[in-house]
């Protein structure tokens, strides 16, 4: 089984970071009740225990032909040979989405199935994929920001 770790360059990092600065702050504007309460950080620290969760346990993998992904509670795996096509660089805005960053890979799986992913090297992952199913279509997006 070989593991890909995800991509963490994203906006995720900065809601936790926010959060987390948030909680600080609040906890150090008001101490007195929060010390006398402290049940009452549960509805600040919920997000951040969420946030990281979905942070830290984020990664894919391959093992007997399945691609697995896990991010928190999203969870599932896919038989390589039901994968048509991998759009890779682009993200993909909607649907099932296990990732953490932007320019991931777009997976279509089955005849309508897509997801999107993010791990920390595209091309490790593609060329992967191709060992097991040659008849995937690879498709390179080039960036906007590029084209100009």
């Amino acid at each position: 089984m070989k593991v890909y770790k995800a991509n963490r360059n994203g906006f995720v990092v900065y809601l936790l970071a926010g959060i987390l600065l948030l909680t600080v702050v609040i906890f150090l504007l008001d101490r007195a009740t929060f010390t006398e309460k402290p049940f009452i950080l549960l509805p600040l620290i919920s997000p951040i225990a969420l946030l990281a969760w979905i942070y830290f346990d984020t990664s894919y993998s391959i093992e007997n032909d399945r691609l697995r992904y896990r991010s928190a509670f999203i969870r599932g795996e896919i038989n390589v040979g039901s994968i048509r096509e991998i759009i890779v660089g682009k993200t993909m805005w909607n649907g099932v989405k296990p990732a953490l960053a932007k320019n991931g890979l777009i997976i279509k799986y089955n005849k309508y199935d897509d997801i999107y992913l993010a791990p920390e090297n595209n091309q490790e992952l593609v060329a992967d994929l191709l060992k097991i199913n040659h008849t995937i279509e690879v498709v390179e997006q080039v960036p906007v920001s590029r084209l100009g």
